[in-house]
């Protein structure tokens, strides 16, 4: 699958929808905050890392699937099920980059001058993004159903 921006799809979301996941977002780092005062810094940013909108989004892509298969007939749970299952995977692939970005944070900032450091983490961000991207293209694709 090649990643593309898919700007029509904005249209598929209605109102409603767009504001559930700014508030699921903002409460995210709401809590991450309560966190960094309650148990410190590197705390709270470990929750910031969480997907914020992750809860949301995945329930909106199940439905809006299940959605676009029953207006063509069809029973659309799997489908649904499926599509927010590969959101789920990429979300936790894409964890794994952020995990880059705060170790080179936390091991650079006492060093570096902070400009440097933010280009430093992500640059690391996108290396292992790009490896992450590759290795999975190299992975083979397990059969459908």
């Amino acid at each position: 699958m090649a990643v593309h921006l898919k700007f029509s799809a904005l249209k598929q979301g209605r109102p409603y929808e767009y504001v559930v996941r700014f508030i699921h977002g903002g409460l995210a780092t709401v809590v991450a905050g309560l966190v960094a005062d309650w148990a410190g810094s590197e705390a709270g940013g470990l929750m910031l890392a969480f997907p914020a909108i992750f809860c949301a989004s995945a329930t909106l892509i199940e439905k809006h699937e299940r959605e676009r298969k029953q207006q063509k007939g069809l029973r659309g749970e799997q489908r649904g099920k499926g599509a927010a299952a590969l959101d789920a995977a990429g979300a936790g692939w894409g964890s794994i980059g952020m995990a880059g970005f705060a170790l080179v944070i936390w091991w650079q900032t006492p060093r570096l001058n902070p400009a440097l450091c933010l280009a430093a983490a992500s640059l690391t961000w996108f290396a292992i993004a790009v490896c992450m991207w590759r290795m999975r293209r190299a992975l083979p694709t397990p059969p459908t159903q």
